[in-house]
């Protein structure tokens, strides 16, 4: 069996092809992993260092908006799960083109080509983020789109240019949408490795807003996990939530985060909250849990203490990166 995985180098990808090649996923067990990425900011071959020697792994450094080198890698591929996205919604406030370059036209240069190669699945790895804000309940799957950030309008095109294929042309795509993640080798651009990162230098730590939007946290193991699920039996042309069952405000998230670091309020700079911040996030995963047998394994207690305990014992992984940030 032979797997293209898009985005292999950034966080979640990575953590995917990290798990399929020791043996995490059984149907996995003898394939073949092609990883595609650009390399771009986000994206880090070191991620991908504890199994660079895998005689079954491969790395092609590109871009999916690559028509020819993406056809050229989808021959004879059973398997595309894409991760590969520009995903940092401060970024996409700040110019959005790259977003909908990557996100809308590199997800239709896939598809196109999974199509013609007549690939058996393709999994096509979104966010909660297209469904808007909820201000109570949680969203299923079929909830209407409405997203308010230009990062989350490109994954939501992304999601229905997927849909059409497998209404137009009957390519077998399944669509996940996941709430936040965190753990091990997150960019440190992101909430949790940020506040972890600049605590542990001493620095300061940005709140936006009066803290009390609310996200519901998600280990990126179950994350791979439900999504391994749904590349062995999800149901093509469908939509699966993949949520963590944590929900905190970001300030009780920072006085988590505060106490695990051993620091305190002193430590934390108010700051203007962001345009268009969504106030609360919340997936229904029924559907998943049903069909599939998804259920969160990882706890946040655990999950987030052993977050910390990496950060705290791989400077050498995340200074280099927050250098060349200027962070």
């Amino acid at each position: 069996m032979r797997v293209l995985v898009t985005g292999g180098a950034g966080f979640i990808g990575s953590h995917y092809v990290r798990q399929v090649l020791t043996g995490a996923y059984p149907s996995l067990a003898d394939a073949e992993l092609i990883v595609l990425d650009k390399l771009t900011y986000a994206g880090n071959e070191a991620n991908l260092e504890p199994v660079r020697k895998n005689p079954r792994y491969r790395f092609e450094k590109g871009d999916i908006c690559d028509g020819a080198l993406v056809s050229e890698l989808m021959r004879g591929v059973d398997l595309v799960v894409h991760f590969a996205a520009e995903s940092h919604v401060d970024r996409s406030i700040a110019g959005a083109a790259d977003f909908v370059l990557t996100n809308v036209l590199g997800t239709q240069t896939l598809l196109q080509a999974a199509l013609e190669a007549e690939v058996g699945k393709f999994v096509h790895v979104s966010t909660d983020e297209v469904y808007g804000s909820i201000d109570e309940g949680s969203w299923a799957e079929d909830h209407a789109l409405e997203p308010n950030s230009p990062y989350s309008a490109s994954k939501a095109s992304s999601d229905l240019l997927a849909r059409s294929f497998f209404r137009t042309h009957g390519l077998p795509v399944c669509v996940t949408r996941c709430s936040n993640n965190y753990g091990p080798y997150q960019f440190p651009e992101k909430v949790i490795p940020l506040f972890v990162t600049n605590l542990l230098d001493g620095k300061k730590v940005p709140l936006y807003g009066d803290g009390l939007n609310v996200r519901d946290w998600l280990h990126v193991d179950d994350h791979c996990h439900g999504i391994q699920l749904v590349a062995d039996g999800g149901r093509p042309g469908e939509v699966y939530n993949i949520g963590g069952g944590t929900e905190l405000t970001n300030r009780e998230l920072t006085e988590r985060l505060l106490t695990a670091v051993g620091a305190d309020w002193e430590s934390v700079e108010p700051v203007e909250d962001r345009k268009g911040h969504d106030r609360r996030y919340s997936v229904d995963i029924t559907k998943i849990s049903t069909e599939l047998g998804y259920a969160p394994r990882q706890s946040f207690e655990d999950g987030l203490a052993d977050t910390v305990a990496w950060y705290s014992g791989n400077r050498s992984w995340w200074e280099p990166l927050k250098k060349r940030a200027g962070a």
